[in-house]
């Protein structure tokens, strides 16, 4: 299953994490958040990398900036994190050059 970054979805994580989890159904998530509540993964932008970059934007648009000239900037780093023990639960081996990959495997 996987469920995409939009907003209608992001408030209701542990309820998708549960709802997969007892169809036994592997759930990627966008949102990090999503994975220790029993998503297999996430992959989606560093939320914690883009405050600065957000916090640039309210400053210029609070200095007078019109919203709709400022440029759309693209993430610039992105996060991947898997669960072994969702992974294990589903009888699913996550491949070893995934695992490396990731920015962060719990376990």
């Amino acid at each position: 299953m996987l469920v995409l970054g939009d907003p209608m979805f992001s408030d209701h994580y542990a309820r998708l994490g549960d709802l997969a989890g007892r169809q036994r159904l592997p759930a990627m998530r966008f949102l990090r958040r999503a994975v220790p509540a029993g998503a297999l993964m996430s992959y989606g932008l560093d939320l914690p990398d883009q405050r600065p970059r957000i916090a640039v934007y309210v400053d210029k648009i609070l200095r007078g900036a019109k919203p709709a000239d400022l440029p759309v900037e693209q993430p610039s780093r992105f996060s991947l994190v898997a669960n072994l023990k969702t992974a294990r639960e589903l009888g699913i081996t996550i491949a070893q050059v995934v695992l490396l990959q990731a920015d962060e495997v719990i376990r």
